[in-house]
């Protein structure tokens, strides 16, 4: 437990897969009580399948938390190729897709797609988002069934660099194993039975085929969508570890 006269005003936080950033303030909290009854927010959400550096604000420096926000970003994030899903990610309904347009082969069409992705790219927004249209999350618009009604946005970000890290192969039944964990995981409301038996079904039906996993390292603005990247890939985000924000690096986080 952190004594008073050591209270931090930045505490870089590894968020863990499964839970919300408000959950790692609660837990926070809980853990040291000093904090209760002082502010405390944090500057850059990761989604509940992300981990990685998580800045918690502290204090007066709460007020400061749009200057945190505009840092860059690094991340390094797996795409699974020959699905898609509703979220951009294995957060979603997932449907079987034929790959197409990657020249040279799926590893090296792959490669030369990430070596292309660098500068201004405007992509529109995941549908599942807390991005507000007309007072509303994205999210809430799309779990309604009410996405026809709205324009979704496209979001302008730059990428400094994407590097192709490596690629290997899920069978069908691996595959499902290592999804379902993650899926399982996730705390809250995530519809997360629901995606877990449409992830096995789809899966079950194809207990032949191997899936397609790529690794990438990216640094890039504040925010970029890594789902949506991975979305214009043709393939959807498998994990995502965000390892660096501004100069605050992963290696120097604190575990929760």
């Amino acid at each position: 437990m952190m004594k008073r006269e050591a209270m931090k005003k930045i505490i870089n936080i590894c968020k863990p897969v499964g839970i919300s950033p408000l959950d790692v303030i609660k837990t926070l909290q809980e853990k040291n009580p000093e904090y209760k009854d002082i502010p405390v927010t944090y500057a850059g959400r990761l989604d509940p399948m992300a981990e990685g550096v998580l800045l918690l604000l502290v204090g007066d420096e709460v007020h400061k938390a749009d200057e945190y926000m505009k840092l860059d970003k690094e991340y390094e994030a797996e795409i699974l190729f020959g699905f898609e899903t509703d979220t951009y990610d294995i957060l979603g309904i997932p449907q079987l897709v034929q790959l197409t347009g990657l020249a040279g082969g799926l590893n090296d069409g792959v490669k030369k797609e990430v070596e292309n992705l660098k500068g201004e790219i405007s992509l529109p927004l995941p549908p599942y988002s807390s991005y507000k249209i007309q007072g509303r999350p994205l999210f809430m618009w799309a779990r309604e069934g009410r996405l026809k009604e709205i324009k979704i946005p496209m979001r302008t970000t730059t990428i400094h660099n994407a590097k192709f890290l490596g690629s290997n192969e899920l069978g069908s039944e691996e595959l499902l194993k290592q999804i379902t964990e993650k899926v399982n995981l996730v705390k809250g409301d995530f519809r997360q039975e629901e995606i877990a038996r449409k992830w096995q079904e789809v899966l079950e039906k194809n207990t032949d085929q191997k899936y397609f996993i790529v690794k990438i390292k990216f640094k890039v603005s504040s925010g970029t969508y890594i789902r949506s990247i991975a979305h214009s890939l043709g393939g959807t985000l498998f994990s995502l570890t965000r390892t660096k924000v501004g100069g605050f690096d992963i290696k120097d986080s604190t575990k929760i």
